[in-house]
């Protein structure tokens, strides 16, 4: 979800509270689209990161510094010869736009009082901090904008700023009851889009929450609303709206059964009622926490995307051979009804006249009459002889197919686990071993640096609610570290039935465990598996000592002949996870 105007409207009011009359003692530029800046007022030190990417723009309180170039850009120098060691006078959204002012007072090189306007325009990819005169005139601008780009508006040093009204839409804070059902119910659209292309600062998802609260379908057509839903949906987007003007902002951020985010907002969103809701009293809080965790999914994406490549290949090859090695296999099954021919022709082939094209007998396996289709240029000795020879061809066929398909579907299964770590991953430390496995199995050319290579991820440690440790492999190394190195055979293993996943053990320390602890092993089992997203999820577990590994076998693959199973879901959000 992008910043909407009530987010803003909420960032404008903690900021208020927190920088209004701080004094901007460092100024740092780390990206070349985000600003840092380093305030000192009546609450103590705050930064403040101001961010114009095209992909993720932002702005936030955040506690943590970053590392800037050595040498300073340009736009950052500028700010710092203008209005470091300036005070924050005034910060302001005009109306509900996706717009943040901040009114720095500073001294000029004469010793003269000053006024300079700095504004962050949260729009995507027209995104931008630009840096004002205080009647408007514009110093210069983290990204310049000229006429080649834009037609609409020029952002460059000595241009007039305003903002670009490329859409008309009406201020939601400040509109009648006939107004908003002139501006909504006129459209044959959709009614969530009717309401965000109406209103400046109403997101999709706000859209959609309005159209939850008032019980009606968003994706019905606006123009077909009847009147009194039309002056009930008005009042519950007006109590929204005093929501806004009253500052009563409840952050907060929806997360997924798996912990990972899905929504962000600052007023309440019932819609999500089936997902997990985190309330925070920092706006900052939450989008420093909603953007850290969907940057890190984004950066472990990219870092795997090499080997997700190699893996994702290699399994598409091993797909169609063991395809095509399954039709081979399935021309093999004549094979024992040649063999059948060859022998009863060898037992009653002096019965046949030369030149016969079939020859009815009958087969003393079966003690039914079987039509045997015969060569006629042939004799039955030379009929029955070639059917012993494609016999023979097909029964080594057989053969060597059966050990090939075997070979295949490991290396098929191998492959699922591995791109279902991936999809698991959480940090580049655990893609480190799983980047080992491929290697270790031929599909990466090893590079012999002389350096041996690090292995810093572990299994993730969870404590049950009975207090019995619980150890979840991260990939097939640990998988079998876990089964034959840590467990002992009293321990209790767990897995998804028929799918690609973790390993889990869980420390029985010879006691008896209760069922509460089987359940939440279970979970994580579930969690930690290709069918995750399953509402219930198949799990097998057996007491370790009755888990074997096969000689010559991949790693992660086990047998087992005897284990209980259960049908669990994959929410482990009340495991608590060891320190």
């Amino acid at each position: 979800m992008a910043l909407d105007g009530m987010v803003v409207a909420n960032i404008a009011a903690e900021l208020q509270e927190t920088l209004l009359n701080a004094r901007i003692s460092k100024i740092a530029q780390p990206e070349a689209d985000e600003i840092l800046l380093t305030c000192k007022g009546a609450k103590g030190q705050a930064r403040l990161l101001l961010c114009a990417s095209a992909s993720l723009p932002l702005i936030y309180l955040t506690a943590s510094n970053k590392p800037s170039p050595v040498t300073a850009p340009a736009f950052c120098m500028l700010l710092r010869k203008h209005i470091g060691g300036g005070r924050i006078t005034r910060i302001w959204q005009p109306g509900l736009e996706r717009i943040l002012h901040f009114e720095i007072e500073h001294y000029n090189e004469m010793g003269d009082l000053c006024h300079k306007d700095l504004i962050l325009e949260l729009m995507g990819k027209h995104s931008n901090l630009i840096f004002c005169e205080e009647d408007g005139t514009i110093l210069d601008s983290i990204k310049h904008v000229s006429a080649q780009t834009s037609s609409v508006r020029e952002v460059l040093p000595g241009r007039p700023y305003f903002i670009a009204q490329t859409q008309v839409k009406c201020d939601p804070l400040a509109t009648s009851e006939e107004e908003f059902r002139q501006a909504v119910f006129s459209k044959p659209m959709k009614l969530s889009k009717a309401l965000y292309s109406s209103y400046t600062g109403i997101s999709p998802v706000m859209a959609e929450e309005l159209c939850f609260r008032a019980s009606l379908e968003s994706d019905r057509s606006a123009s077909t609303i009847p009147e009194l839903e039309q002056i009930h949906l008005y009042h519950l987007f007006d109590l929204m709206m005093e929501d806004v003007r009253q500052r009563h902002f409840t952050p907060l951020m929806v997360s997924d059964a798996h912990g990972n985010p899905v929504e962000f907002s600052s007023l309440s969103l019932s819609m999500y009622q089936d997902l997990t809701v985190e309330y925070r009293d920092s706006i900052s809080e939450i989008l420093e926490q909603y953007y850290a965790k969907k940057s890190t999914v984004t950066r472990i994406r990219q870092k795997s995307s090499d080997l997700r490549h190699i893996a994702v290949t290699a399994l598409d090859r091993c797909r169609k051979k063991y395809e095509l090695q399954s039709r081979q296999m399935a021309d093999t099954e004549k094979r024992e009804q040649f063999k059948v021919y060859g022998e009863l022709l060898h037992a009653y082939g002096y019965g046949i006249e030369p030149g016969a094209k079939q020859y009815e007998a009958l087969n003393y396996y079966t003690n039914e009459m079987l039509m045997i289709p015969l060569d006629a240029t042939l004799s039955a000795q030379e009929n029955a002889q070639r059917y012993f020879t494609k016999y023979n061809k097909l029964k080594r066929t057989y053969e060597a197919l059966t050990e090939q398909l075997k070979e295949t579907r490991s290396e098929i299964e191998q492959l699922e686990s591995i791109c279902t770590f991936m999809d698991l991953a959480l940090s580049e430390e655990d893609l480190v071993q799983v980047r080992e496995e491929l290697t270790d199995a031929g599909y990466i050319r090893r590079k012999y640096t002389g350096k041996k290579v690090k292995i810093t991820s572990r299994p993730y440690h969870y404590v049950s609610s009975d207090g019995y440790d619980m150890y979840v492999g991260k990939n097939n190394y640990q998988n079998d570290e876990l089964t034959f190195k840590i467990a002992s055979g009293s321990d209790w293993w767990f897995h998804a039935k028929g799918a690609p996943g973790s390993h889990v053990i869980v420390k029985a320390r010879g006691e008896e465990l209760p069922d509460r602890t089987f359940e939440e092993a279970a979970r994580l089992a579930a969690h930690y598996s290709k069918n995750r997203e399953s509402e219930k999820v198949e799990i097998d577990y057996v007491e370790k000592k009755h888990v074997k590994k096969p000689n010559g076998a991949k790693p992660g693959f086990v047998v087992y002949y005897t284990n209980y199973s259960m049908m669990i879901g994959s929410d482990i959000s009340g495991i608590r996870l060891a320190e």
